[in-house]
């Protein structure tokens, strides 16, 4: 076929478009991990310890490998020796969890202690549950305060940001003060629990690993997976094709690491999956935090000291830090700053990425504590927030690339016509019911990182991209289809995206709310490259023109700059002060998150980070039993969440945020929004819940016996 200049298209990008793979999801075509078929699929079934922490004196497998339909046993007597002195993705170390089979120390409860592999799932899982194993059981645990003697501070995210900033002298400012405000704030663990659970299946075909998984970056596993059996990454494939969520989750496991040791030692395609239960041990959750936010403002409501300090709880074998101080290194300055997060190492599993780590419990202190503040400086929360707004970044000194709060908060103020707000707490009522509204301020990074992508101009006139990106159900398919669409200068129905394959090459992980930024830049730069060489009557050979792109260099050289989406955060809640019961009428998010690629989808994921934000404040909850070291009712019938039930009226806008002026260098204008709708969800809430009863709620979730024990203003 010979090139014609194409007709000018209409543009793709801002314009509502349905999923591309949607038609595939609700009629059962979509594959997802745990639905790939192979030939002599075995099954393999985890054995998790029984034990909070001990040793593993004995593991009775000879009775179990006489079990029907049992293959093979594997625990840390006949495993791999696997490698963990290495340094992966965004500079961290493997977490030693991966790392299953390499010794018989249990270091909590749940830890995976052998694998049972069998022709069926059944079979697998009859043989898994009868296999005895004999533990030494030592002193564990578990319980975590905020004054814990052994905190220390830790370095967030594997070194990235420091675990303490400081300028100032606070105590000085503090003094010297019209009005302060010192409380501490808590938020409990909770899990991610994506719809589908952890699934990957191992085969081994003609010396090369192949892993059908469900993950949030292919070349991540792949890289995890190289460094970890020491194998040239070229010799693995991994394919993802559709995921069922994943909230950060879904990175490299003891499942995924499980299954390969099986399929090296059987010759044979190996399935491990997760059920629910096992899920709250191996799948990563967000750790209980404490805060203490301490802040002092002249008569005029502006900043003098601000201190925001956190500790949470990390495991013993891995430090992972949910970092809830990093919000203020951002969103607000003060003449003294200070900002701290600290561990407490426990007998637990290791915490893990969730759903805007460190922003979401971070962002319910301290926009809680604002509301404290404006209260006592007589002050209206949207306005002593923007009377705060800083002219640089509070730690780092950058310049701002965009920042688009005041205009978030003046279009969120009039949809939600906080105008008429009385100010005053416990006076609205309606029947048995104490009405409030609240407000709080959002924001998330918005970083972007090195990615390849490939496009084919096909020979029927149809262009093919392949780029290793996942889709965890936020549409990125479709996104990518409208970039590139625009991009190449077509309509998107002559667009085909492929995603969720290593052979792709190297991309971002969806994660962080960097992907669809990331794989755009790389999707633009390989069209722009393809429309360079494709001359309007040229000859398209049968296999393509291809080309691809990297944009290293172009990520390397973006200036330095503080980039984030925000948003603006408003709820309306009604109490009874006699059941304890909070109902949420109404929520509206307004956000400055860039270009807007997809409508549709973008509301779809504002709006389901509002949700999990009133699920986080009303709700969500996993308590450990300090006795045996694990979570009560571990699975979703006691693990609550937001129901149908509990969603009122819920909006999401945005406001023009596509300034290329302001920011020259990164000329898409694409930010994640796949965080920022959690952010301040949950303040939001409780602001509103003060606003109703006049009395104040610190400590997440806000359960009904709370209320009734906390009462309300008469």
């Amino acid at each position: 076929m010979t090139t014609t200049a194409p007709p000018a298209a209409v543009r793709a990008v801002g314009t509502g478009h349905v999923r591309v793979e949607g038609r595939d999801k609700v009629t059962g075509a979509a594959r997802y991990a745990g639905d790939v078929p192979f030939s002599e699929l075995a099954y393999g079934w985890l054995v998790l310890s029984t034990v909070a922490r001990g040793r593993v004196r004995d593991i009775a497998s000879g009775p179990v490998l006489d079990m029907p339909g049992v293959i093979a046993v594997l625990d840390h007597r006949n495993a791999p020796h696997l490698n963990t002195d290495y340094v992966g993705l965004m500079g961290l170390r493997p977490d030693p969890t991966c790392a299953v089979f390499q010794h018989d120390t249990v270091p909590h409860l749940g830890w995976p202690v052998a694998l049972v592999v069998a022709e069926t799932p059944e079979q697998a899982r009859e043989a898994a549950e009868a296999l005895a194993v004999d533990y030494e059981i030592l002193p564990h645990a578990v319980e975590f305060t905020g004054d814990h003697p052994d905190s220390e501070p830790v370095d967030a995210l594997g070194g990235h940001a420091p675990g303490v900033t400081d300028k100032g002298d606070l105590a000085a400012e503090l003094a010297a003060s019209a009005a302060v405000v010192d409380e501490e704030y808590t938020t409990p663990e909770e899990h991610h629990h994506p719809m589908e659970p952890h699934a990957a299946t191992a085969r081994w075909d003609d010396g090369r690993l192949e892993l059908v998984d469900s993950n949030q970056g292919t070349s991540w596993v792949v890289g995890e997976l190289a460094n970890l059996f020491s194998l040239d990454p070229a010799a693995i494939h991994v394919r993802s094709e559709h995921v069922g969520g994943g909230f950060g989750s879904k990175g490299v496991r003891a499942h995924q690491v499980a299954a390969v040791m099986a399929a090296s030692l059987t010759r044979r395609p190996v399935r491990v999956a997760l059920t629910r239960a096992q899920m709250f041990a191996l799948a990563g959750y967000r750790s209980a935090t404490v805060q203490r936010v301490r802040l002092g403002a002249d008569a005029d409501g502006r900043l003098r000291a601000l201190d925001h300090r956190s500790v949470s709880r990390t495991a013993t074998v891995y430090d992972f830090v949910e970092a809830s101080a990093g919000v203020a290194r951002v969103m607000y300055d003060a003449d003294a700053h200070h900002t701290e997060n600290r561990v407490v190492r426990l007998d637990v599993p290791t915490p893990t990425f969730m759903r805007a780590p460190g922003e979401a419990p971070g962002s319910f202190a301290m926009e809680a504590a604002l509301d404290e503040l404006a209260e006592k400086c007589g002050i209206d929360p949207i306005e002593l927030r923007l009377r705060n707004e800083p002219e640089t970044g509070p730690v780092s000194g950058l310049p701002f690339a965009h920042r688009g709060l005041r205009a978030c908060f003046e279009e969120g103020a009039r949809r939600f016509g906080w105008a008429r707000r009385d100010p005053r707490p416990g006076v609205r009522r309606e029947g048995r019911w104490l009405l409030g509204t609240g407000t709080a301020a959002a924001s998330f990074p918005a970083g972007a990182a090195p990615s390849t992508a490939a496009i084919t101009a096909e020979a029927d006139g149809r262009f093919t991209v392949r780029i290793s990106a996942a889709d965890i159900g936020t549409g990125a398919r479709t996104a990518l289809t409208l970039v590139a669409a625009d991009a190449l200068d077509v309509p998107p129905e002559r667009v085909t995206v492929r995603i969720g394959d290593s052979d792709f090459g190297f991309a971002m992980i969806a994660g962080g709310s960097m992907g669809t930024r990331s794989w755009s830049l790389a999707v633009v730069a390989a069209a722009r490259e393809l429309r360079e060489r494709l001359v309007p009557g040229m000859a398209i050979p049968a296999e393509g023109i291809t080309v691809r792109s990297d944009t290293t260099a172009q990520i390397a050289a973006l200036t330095a700059k503080e980039r984030h989406s925000y948003g603006a955060q408003f709820a309306e809640v009604a109490v009874d002060p006699g059941t304890g019961e909070v109902r949420v009428r109404r929520m509206l998010g307004v956000f400055a998150a860039g270009r807007i690629v997809n409508p549709l989808t973008a509301r779809g994921q504002l709006t389901g980070g509002m949700i999990w934000g009133l699920s986080m404040a009303l709700h969500e909850e996993a308590v450990r039993d300090p006795a045996f070291g694990g979570p009560v009712g571990a699975d979703l019938a006691h693990y609550h969440v937001a129901t149908h039930a509990d969603v009122p009226a819920i909006e999401a806008h945005w406001v023009p945020d596509n300034d290329s002026d302001a920011d020259p260098d990164d000329p898409l204008g694409i930010r994640g929004i796949g965080e920022v709708g959690i952010v301040g969800a949950a303040a939001a809430i409780a602001n509103a819940v003060w606003h109703a009863t006049g009395v104040r709620h610190r400590a997440l979730p806000i359960r009904p016996d709370r209320v009734l024990t906390a009462g309300h203003r008469a």
